[in-house]
């Protein structure tokens, strides 16, 4: 089985400040968690919300549809639950209520047993300066990389 999958949201880091993040199961149709396996995923423009009932849900997750399936194939786009402690359920539907902050995925991946498992964080926006003071930063950072790696030859 390969559990080298590790399908990452690059934008989250750049987008929203971290300030909190869980490991979450997520429940799968057997066709999506061949797609997962397959690599044919993408977390970037989704994003999680809270139903009705309290119950944690990724929206606009891609899954591609599994090439081998028959008609028994899933929607691509369809909203997927996330499995986590009451305990943790609660504290996050609290924050978000509250605070007014959000609930991002930052990566998909498959553990040791061949679950899939979700990487979320509890975030808060990013506004138009604080995303100019990391593009310097990773700048100077590059720059001071550069440097070191010239004065070591």
């Amino acid at each position: 089985m390969q559990n080298n999958i590790n399908i990452k949201n690059k934008k989250a880091r750049f987008e929203y400040e971290i300030l909190d993040t869980y490991t979450a199961g997520i429940v799968l149709a057997g066709t999506e968690i061949k797609s997962v396996r397959q690599g044919k995923a993408s977390i970037t423009e989704s994003f999680c919300e809270f139903n009705d009932r309290g119950e944690l849900f990724i929206i606009n997750m891609q899954i591609d549809e599994y090439s081998h399936a028959s008609h028994y194939n899933h929607k691509p786009k369809a909203e997927r639950k996330l499995l986590l402690q009451k305990r943790e359920l609660r504290k996050l539907h609290k924050e978000v209520a509250t605070s007014g902050l959000t609930i991002i995925p930052l990566s998909l991946f498959l553990n040791e047993r061949g679950l899939a498992k979700m990487k979320i964080a509890l975030a808060k926006g990013k506004k138009i300066y604080d995303k100019r003071e990391s593009i310097k930063d990773r700048d100077n950072k590059r720059d001071l990389d550069r440097i070191k790696k010239s004065y070591n030859r």
